[in-house]
């Protein structure tokens, strides 16, 4: 499948594509802006085990909001048709080749019947909830407080905002049949393997992981095949989980065969 050269188009219904839809379900969005709680997060508050011990006390009422965190994520997101979480950088600016491939990707995984699931954020989440928006898809967002968050993008239909990391990871997994990674940094490479030790430890169905971007990925796949297997850290087998690709449409053909294998099961 050839990337998309021009990302601007009218849209069928008549509504410039430059004015992305809202998103009907935007959580917390102000919450993620809030200066007052920039100097830290609530991961961060309830992870540090510095300060006075009244911790012992609030701590045990946090639970409270964890409950409510993962109650939420699933009340929203249980009727959302299959989907894929798709991965990659926020820094990646629109007009990058990753963008697009990122808004391609989207597309393509929109037309074949799949809501796209992202972080919500910039870059080629962005990309891909844009991709999946024009081409007429659910565009879903899980969004994270961050010190530096910038709220859902733009192009998120269905939106929902997390507080822990934990509960937002949860929702990745649960309701997608694929994960693909696009380049991306620290935040995509913990998805990418967390994802992989599930699937290797039968935590969860066997689902497909693509890396789509061999120049990016490759040298990790070839590590991981090498020093990695060769040190029996890892086995070969382990290696085969993971798909590397370029082409789009091998992307959504692997998709499709790993849900044909998980339905027939």
């Amino acid at each position: 499948m050839s990337e998309r050269p021009d990302l601007l188009h009218d849209d069928p219904a008549g509504r410039d594509a430059t004015s992305p839809r809202p998103t009907t379900i935007d959580r917390r969005r102000a919450e993620h802006r809030d200066p007052a709680r920039l100097s830290s997060t609530t991961d961060q508050r309830l992870l540090d085990s510095r300060g006075p011990a009244d911790w012992v006390h609030s701590d045990a009422w946090r639970i409270q909001r964890i409950q409510a965190e993962f109650v939420e994520g699933f009340s929203v997101l249980a009727e959302i048709p299959r989907a894929v979480t798709v991965f990659g950088s926020a820094r990646t600016s629109p007009g990058h080749p990753d963008y697009e491939r990122g808004v391609a990707l989207g597309g393509a995984l929109a037309r074949a019947g799949y809501a796209v699931i992202t972080g919500g954020g910039p870059g080629v989440m962005e990309a891909a909830n844009r991709g999946a928006s024009e081409a007429g898809g659910l565009s879903v967002g899980l969004g994270i407080e961050l010190p530096f968050e910038q709220g859902l993008n733009p192009w998120v239909d269905l939106g929902v905002g997390f507080r822990y990391f934990f509960a937002r990871k949860t929702m990745f997994v649960k309701y997608a049949q694929a994960f693909v990674c696009l380049p991306g940094g620290f935040g995509t490479l913990d998805e990418l393997f967390e994802a992989l030790v599930l699937v290797q430890t039968g935590k969860v169905t066997r689902f497909p992981v693509v890396l789509l971007g061999t120049e990016y990925w490759g040298g990790l796949v070839e590590w991981l095949a090498g020093p990695a297997v060769d040190a029996g850290t890892i086995s070969k087998g382990d290696v085969e989980l993971i798909h590397l690709t370029d082409d789009i449409d091998e992307v959504v053909t692997i998709v499709e065969e790993g849900f044909r294998e998980v339905v027939g099961s």
